[in-house]
């Protein structure tokens, strides 16, 4: 009985390692000036709508930091606020 119940928290231990949310570092963001539309379209609030209009700004002002990303319309201070940490611009 007690080594049934072992294997079952060792189990439920590596399961749980397992499936535990991975935090974000810079390698996993996404660069503005770079990215698809399907790229663009992971970050949260952000769809193809919002991804093409990114990529037509960046096309005549390309992003010099990540806070430029709420001169595109549709993208305001709120939007940035969520993908802050998600976007680069390197």
């Amino acid at each position: 009985m007690i080594r049934l119940y072992s294997s079952v928290v060792v189990l439920v231990m590596m399961l749980v390692l397992f499936l535990a949310p991975v935090s974000v570092s810079a390698q996993d963001t996404v660069n503005i000036n770079t990215a698809s539309v399907e790229e663009l379209s992971t970050l949260q609030g952000i769809g193809p709508s919002l991804a093409e209009r990114i990529i037509e700004h960046r096309e005549r002002f390309p992003f010099e930091t990540p806070e430029d990303i709420i001169q595109v319309r549709g993208i305001g201070q709120a939007t940035f606020d969520n993908i802050r940490d998600s976007i680069s611009v390197e």
